[in-house]
């Protein structure tokens, strides 16, 4: 491809708003270009980038015997609703009506249109299957920010396993770990597997593929010692204990109330005479669970999982209660709440509390505490459970070494389902027994441009992109210094005619301008290997500059083509065969 036949509008400068570098540098090489909120039009280089990270990913789908489709973006509210998505799904759901005005969706993701296709399946004989399809997808982000990393509309694989029974799942679950494992690698990402909650999705476990970022969204914690890594909504730890000194008086036989006008607040507390430590009083959290008041408990100086609670509860609709709220349904203000003698509610208390004596919590009367609560004794727990949001350098609950908290980017997600979207849509099967079965399945996603945004997360410097080879736009980019020149550009010519030939996906810079202005792009856009034709061809030789290393080598014009053409085939064989 000719640069003065293409369309590769750089920039000098880029978006005033963009703080991710994938974002300005996807945006100042010419690869997109923003249409409005979360919406991005993917320019020709962006396409070619695109579509080579669809290969990797197809090429693991296929690796495990996976068949594609494609299935409508749009959905029928019914099909939603049949899982009771169509509400749990909340506001990032596009929806809209037709000129009959049926309700119809944008789909987020196809779990219900796979399931609904494969009741058509009458034989147990045909398990497993495993379908997968890339797919637009739309979610009404209510912050689209960072480029592609964040969006509104963006491809997607998602992939689904349908099998008998629970070891069947297992299988599906674990062969698609291992693609995806292997895929993030030929895209020379770094992913780190981690513990993760299945959310709105639902199912009984779920893996996230996170790669370590500082503009990433997600906070995962890791331990070095023993391997130990989830998500901060899944994460669990060894609490640290209270100091060795502490000791705490609990001869008392019932809590003693005492006063504590104006107090508030864990911090209050802890400085109001005969008030108590952090650690020793009970943080009561009036929460409402799709509109019933539940108390989450937990140690005062605790903070609590959102996820957590959700995924104990099933509750989709969660929110603190309001102070009226509490007043009405408990006695008191946000405050001055506690577990003591509440029977008509739900309790919830994390496990760290559970045989605790000695503490210190609110009476359900403003401006009231009770000390020496015994949460064997005064408290009825409806279920113990973990609660509580993990802390960096708390000790790991396998091997007690420090926990450290890394930010990162979530490019792959995988769940076990299990049978929820098979009920509901009767997917059965009669087994080798003649017995019913219910089919089980898994769901498994990769966000096709977000992984394109990662890998120009990770792979860039101060000029620009760095893209590995398998994923690059081109592979080769020959930059002429003097294309009035007859000698120099009839040899650039020649190796680009030499390179098509031999496979390689080369592009020549042919413009009239300085060759200064040529470096400068052909590094920002971040073409792997540049091949400089210039005064050097006097001498009969041509520079080949690696964009990755910075490595230059003089190389004799006639042996430049095939000399390049085998270090990329090189490249692309290692990733090609990575396992």
């Amino acid at each position: 491809m000719q640069w003065t036949g293409s369309f590769i509008p750089t920039l000098r400068e880029a978006p005033a708003d963009a703080e991710a570098a994938s974002h300005k540098l996807l945006v100042r090489g010419g690869y997109i270009r923003q249409l409005h909120s979360g919406h991005y039009s993917l320019l020709p280089l962006g396409l070619r980038v695109h579509a080579k990270v669809e290969s990797v990913v197809r090429q693991g789908m296929e690796e495990i015997g996976a068949q594609e489709f494609l299935l409508p973006a749009m959905h029928p509210a019914w099909l939603w609703q049949r899982t009771d998505r169509w509400d749990t799904m909340g506001p990032e759901m596009f929806r809209l009506q037709d000129r009959k005005q049926a309700d119809l969706a944008l789909a987020m993701t196809h779990e219900e249109a796979f399931t609904q296709i494969f009741c058509e399946i009458s034989s147990y004989r045909s398990l497993p299957q495993i379908w997968y399809q890339i797919q637009w997808k739309f979610r009404d982000e209510p912050r689209p920010k960072s480029g592609l990393l964040r969006v509104r509309e963006f491809a997607m694989k998602d992939s689904y396993s349908f099998d008998l029974d629970d070891e069947g799942l297992d299988r599906s679950f674990n062969a698609h770990y291992e693609a995806y494992s292997r895929t993030f690698k030929r895209l020379s990402l770094d992913a780190i597997a981690v513990e993760a909650s299945s959310g709105a999705m639902g199912g009984t476990a779920s893996v996230e593929f996170v790669v370590p970022s500082a503009i990433g969204e997600d906070d995962i914690v890791r331990c070095k010692e023993c391997g130990y890594a989830a998500n901060v909504e899944r994460a669990t730890s060894k609490a640290v204990s209270p100091p060795a000194e502490d000791t705490v008086n609990t001869t008392s036989d019932e809590p003693i109330p005492f006063p504590t006008p104006g107090v508030r607040t864990i911090a209050d507390l802890e400085k109001f005479k005969g008030g108590a430590p952090a650690y020793r009083q009970i943080k009561t959290m009036a929460m409402m669970l799709d509109g019933e008041l539940t108390l989450a408990l937990l140690r005062g100086d605790h903070q609590l999982n959102l996820q957590k609670l959700s995924d104990t509860t099933g509750a989709s609709d969660i929110r603190p209660a309001t102070s009226e709220e509490t007043l009405q349904k408990l006695g008191a203000h946000p405050g001055s709440l506690g577990p003591v003698g509440v029977t008509e509610h739900p309790i919830i208390a994390d496990l760290v509390l559970q045989s605790q004596s000695g503490l210190t919590t609110g009476a359900n009367k403003d401006d009231l505490h009770y000390s020496q609560v015994d949460m064997s004794r005064d408290v009825k727990v409806s279920q113990w459970v973990d609660l509580r949001s993990v802390d960096h350098g708390e000790p790991c609950v396998h091997c007690g070494a420090p926990l450290e908290m890394l930010r990162c980017i979530e490019t792959g997600h995988i769940f076990k389902l299990g049978r929820r979207y098979a009920e509901a849509f009767g997917a059965t099967l009669l087994d080798d027994k003649g017995v019913e079965q219910t089919i089980t399945m898994g769901s498994y996603g990769i966000g096709i441009g977000r992984a394109v945004a990662a890998i120009a997360e990770i792979h860039h410097d101060e000029r620009g992109l760095t893209w590995p080879t398998r994923v690059a736009p081109y592979e080769v980019v020959i930059t002429v210094t003097n294309i009035s020149d007859r000698n120099t550009m009839e040899a650039a010519e020649r190796i680009y005619e030499d390179l098509q030939n031999a496979g390689v996906e080369v592009l020549i810079d042919d413009r009239d301008v300085r060759a200064g202005v040529k470096f400068a792009d052909a590094e920002l856009i971040g073409i792997p290997w540049r091949i400089t034709v210039g005064r050097d061809i006097a001498q009969g030789e041509v520079e080949l500059i690696e964009r990755a290393t910075g490595k230059l080598e003089k190389i004799p014009v006639v042996n430049i083509s095939h000399y390049t053409a085998g270090r990329i085939a090189s490249q692309l064989k290692a990733s090609q065969t990575i396992r």
